[in-house]
């Protein structure tokens, strides 16, 4: 029974029993959301009470979640009729003992979060290489709570290459290494979805006091707000005023800050004052990297797993396009392997993933990157497989050189013969030669991905 005599850690447990029920009835997203956040602070007289972080919050909450909180509380403990609900500075003045830590499916001491946390995502499992090791750096900088001279820190990249693991990388080592830290992760439409229904409730204020109080933002997919001037408004006063507060904000998107069409020049010039980091497409050696991760995993759960030789490095050269791709069709492959009691050889690798290998077949020709090359840097297409050495050439032909060797099947041989008759050992030098100016030349780095989306488009 609830009662005015019932001890914190009695209570603690009856909410906690309490908050299972409301996410098996509400849902795992406004769950988290909305019920999450929620601490309960006492029962007395059938009035069960409620604290709320925010007075937005808790309107919200009361108004679509009163009935289903009070049937859950009467059926665990009751009888309660009533909810009072109370923002956090309210019950910081009437609760002399420290905030009740309630049982949740997220790790301790993890404060609440607008949307939910992907245990998987965290550092210790992201694997790291050369094109994705500056952004994973940045973000470890951030996530130790220390100095950092960059904000925001702004990750960009295209589909499947670690921008949304590193944000949730991030949050979650943040709320370890500082419990009291206030960090709010959602992506940009929440961030849309809740500034339009306080316009529609008249809860502005409420929303201005939920975003601006916050230790830690971080927006993902930002470029869902380009062209709402209302939203894109908001955000830009948010944003100057948790920078103006020392607040560390993190925002990622699908493309450079300049490249959002239809964003304010203002937002864009204030996304670029922070560190803006590219997650380059991976490269074979960081794909290879990732699927022995993910192997070493469910070995560990499933020891009588057998790969034979070759099949990884098979699925690194075959499967490009993004790593999401690259891990769903190994998950298949062990699904099909444990399900069926088989090896996972290359012939059934071929025969279970046949979809997936013929949508990441690269259909690309060598002649239509060397055209493309010749045309960005404006030299003639002859002299893309001629003799000339001198800089302004030889640059261009090792990039065309590099992307044939990424976004073609063809040999090493076969790529010298279309290059003017090369030895293979000239087309390595080039590709090796590229890889190691693109860590360390920026500008080169967005020509060759520049070219890339230019040539799968």
């Amino acid at each position: 029974m609830w009662g005015q005599e019932t001890e914190l850690g009695e209570m603690d447990r009856l909410w906690g029993q309490a908050r299972e029920e409301l996410q098996k009835i509400v849902g795992a997203d406004s769950f988290s959301t909305w019920i999450e956040p929620l601490r309960l602070t006492g029962v007395e007289d059938g009035t069960a009470t409620i604290a709320c972080p925010t007075r937005f919050l808790s309107d919200w909450v009361s108004r679509h979640y009163s009935d289903d909180i009070l049937k859950v509380l009467d059926r665990m403990g009751g009888p309660v009729q009533r909810l009072s609900f109370e923002t956090r500075s309210q019950t910081a003045r009437q609760v002399a003992a420290p905030a009740v830590k309630c049982p949740a499916p997220r790790p301790a001491g993890e404060e609440e979060l607008a949307a939910p946390l992907d245990s998987r995502f965290t550092f210790e499992n992201f694997v790291v290489g050369k094109p994705n090791e500056l952004a994973h750096a940045a973000a470890r900088r951030v996530a130790e709570g220390g100095p950092v001279t960059f904000n925001p820190l702004f990750l960009y990249g295209g589909v499947g290459l670690g921008k949304t693991h590193l944000m949730h990388a991030i949050a979650r080592e943040i709320q370890i290494r500082q419990p009291e830290a206030r960090v709010l992760y959602l992506s940009a439409e929440q961030f849309m979805y809740r500034f339009v229904q306080a316009l529609r409730d008249r809860t502005v204020m409420d929303f201005k006091e939920l975003f601006r109080t916050v230790s830690v933002l971080m927006v993902d997919d930002v470029q869902f707000i380009a062209g709402k001037d209302s939203t894109q408004e908001e955000f830009f006063h948010t944003f100057n005023t948790l920078v103006d507060q020392g607040k560390q904000i993190v925002i990622s998107a699908d493309r450079a800050p300049g490249e959002i069409k239809d964003m304010e020049e203002r937002i864009k010039s204030r996304l670029q004052c922070g560190l803006v980091v590219d997650l380059h497409p991976t490269d074979y050696e960081l794909r290879l990297g990732i699927l022995q991760s993910k192997t070493d995993s469910f070995r560990a759960q499933y020891p009588g797993l057998q790969i034979a030789p070759g099949v990884l490095e098979f699925l690194a050269h075959r499967i490009t396009s993004n790593v999401r791709v690259l891990e769903g069709a190994l998950q298949r492959l062990f699904a099909f392997a444990s399900l069926m009691g088989r090896e996972i050889t290359l012939d059934m690798t071929q025969e279970c993933l046949a979809d997936i290998l013929r949508a990441n077949d690269r259909k690309v020709s060598i002649e239509e990157i060397q055209r493309k090359v010749a045309e960005h840097y404006n030299i003639r297409l002859a002299d893309m497989i001629g003799p000339k050495r001198v800089r302004t050439v030889a640059r261009p032909r090792q990039i065309a050189m590099y992307l044939s060797k990424q976004m073609t099947s063809r040999s090493l041989p076969e790529i010298g013969r279309r290059f003017g008759g090369r030895d293979h050992t000239t087309i390595m030098h080039g590709v090796k030669k590229i890889e190691e100016l693109r860590s360390a030349d920026r500008s080169l780095a967005e020509d060759i991905d520049l070219l890339r989306r230019l040539l799968e488009a």
